[in-house]
């Protein structure tokens, strides 16, 4: 058996930065056993496999070590590809997930998502967090899916350097750390040690908890973002009530072939 794969950049318009993401096309579903292992191979913070039914995509995705249930940049890949490369010429993709029905659109190099606003609630700062993250955060907030930490400046974001162990044990899938940015609304880092990433370059997902949280606090619902990992990437939001637009670039790093 081959298979094509596509390794793509997202959140970036050049190599080396941004998100990378693995892209494996499929005319049927693979087992589930199978494209673990080929997630596990590829040993990138998610994989996407994608099937074909009729006027929409089935889409998958999965990280060295489990399935998860949303991912915006992978997201973002796939749609990368079906418009670069399998001339996929429609206004907008639409892909059936775990996560619920989601839709991408393309212009002018730009893709453009909409996925669900998660609410917050706030609680406790616990000495726990803070042992896990090295510091204090202001604030605690719990998400749908992730756990946010709210500080009060970019620097303590950029600076953090959390016992992964201790992180992987808190509640949530992420560990969502954010504060005001200086030449962004907000920038922010995430990590996910339990899922097999100790911390996600650039995670479009994290920003259906992010850009309500902000959009809030700063009173606009146009929000640029930035995501201060060691790659980076750069992501345009827009909240929208009940869906939040992310809107990034992508670029191809390679393509190949999968032999089985």
């Amino acid at each position: 058996m081959e298979l094509d794969l596509y390794q793509v950049d997202a959140f970036t318009d050049g190599v080396f930065s941004g998100n990378p993401a693995a892209v494996v096309p499929l005319f049927e579903w693979l087992s589930d056993e199978l494209m673990q292992s080929i997630a596990a191979e590829n040993n990138l913070s998610e994989t996407a496999f994608f099937v074909r039914k009729g006027e929409y995509f089935e889409l998958r995705w999965f990280t060295p070590e489990v399935e998860v249930d949303l991912c915006g940049h992978a997201t973002l890949a796939s749609a990368h590809v079906l418009y670069e490369y399998l001339d996929y010429v429609d206004p907008v993709v639409v892909f059936e997930t775990k996560g619920g029905r989601l839709f991408v659109d393309c212009e002018d190099g730009l893709y453009s998502m909409n996925f669900p606003a998660w609410e917050t609630r706030q609680i406790q700062v616990t000495e726990r967090v803070s042992k896990a993250l090295g510091v204090r955060p202001s604030e605690l907030y719990m998400g749908d899916r992730d756990m946010m930490a709210v500080f009060d400046t970019e620097e303590q974001v950029r600076s953090l350097t959390p016992d992964y162990r201790q992180v992987s044990q808190l509640d949530g899938v992420c560990m969502i750390c954010t504060a005001p940015g200086l030449d962004y609304d907000f920038v922010s880092r995430t990590f996910v040690p339990e899922s097999g990433i100790q911390e996600d370059p650039v995670t479009g997902s994290a920003h259906c908890t992010l850009v309500p949280f902000w959009a809030d606090r700063l009173e606009k619902s146009q929000l640029n973002a930035y995501q201060a990992s060691k790659r980076g990437g750069v992501l345009t939001c827009e909240f929208q009530g009940d869906r939040v637009k992310i809107i990034g670039k992508a670029v191809t790093y390679m393509k190949g072939t999968i032999l089985l």
